[in-house]
């Protein structure tokens, strides 16, 4: 995690926008600056080209070039800078996109300054967030969508159904934006451990983050069926 975190904040409301500048103006933390504000999707991602922050706190839905397309040219252009999605109650399938494209968490709009604090440091270490109140919501709009595949998923990835209760409670964990060292403590195991469950699980999913990995187990269900 960079010691100084740059952060650029887009909204098309300025209110969103001046509120959450001022939490980080609040708040007074020193290691967090914000360095811009923008209006739009495609205003974002040319700040971001000019100002390279370390993340950047982006509303899901903008006109003209909207949340998901600027994630997507973020992370193609710059995939060292991490995006967080600003969301409200009714975006699930959006949720889910945005983890697909590469989303390191969501947050919503109604969110605290401690949790878009911690948030961000979460972005800036290279792991995800997702609110406990926005996961408990796409994983029931997956489990209650209409959305079941044609062809078995196993056909898909066959070593997808095989993830043991531990990789699904590890999986878990990263979701809530937990370090490695705070899953293994919850789990009473060693954060070795943790890192082997996490190798094991990105071979399954064939994935290579922990975006991606909770991305796919929330697309086919793993995550709802965790104990």
């Amino acid at each position: 995690m960079p010691q100084h975190i740059r952060v650029l904040i887009a909204d098309d409301h300025l209110m969103v926008r001046k509120g959450l500048s001022l939490m980080l103006e609040e708040k007074g933390d020193e290691g967090i600056e914000l360095v811009g504000d923008a209006a739009d999707g495609a205003a974002a991602v040319a700040m971001v080209e000019q100002l390279q922050p370390d993340v950047v706190v982006m509303d899901i839905r903008m006109p003209g070039l909207g949340g998901i397309a600027a994630l997507k040219r973020i992370r193609r252009a710059w995939p060292h800078i991490a995006v967080l999605l600003l969301t409200t109650y009714n975006e699930d399938e959006l949720i889910i996109q945005g983890l697909q494209a590469g989303a390191y968490g969501y947050l919503l709009k109604d969110i605290t300054s401690d949790t878009l604090l911690n948030a961000i440091r979460t972005a800036a270490r290279g792991e995800m967030l997702v609110q406990p109140e926005v996961m408990a919501r796409i994983l029931a709009y997956k489990t209650s969508a209409s959305t079941s595949l044609s062809t078995p998923l196993s056909q898909y990835h066959p070593e997808y159904i095989e993830l043991t209760r531990r990789e699904k409670q590890v999986l878990v964990g990263v979701a809530r934006g937990e370090r490695s060292k705070e899953i293994g403590a919850r789990l009473g195991i060693t954060e070795r451990t943790v890192r082997a469950y996490l190798t094991s699980v990105y071979t399954k999913l064939n994935v290579d983050s922990r975006a991606s990995a909770v991305a796919v187990a929330i697309e086919h269900g793993i995550l709802s069926k965790t104990p």
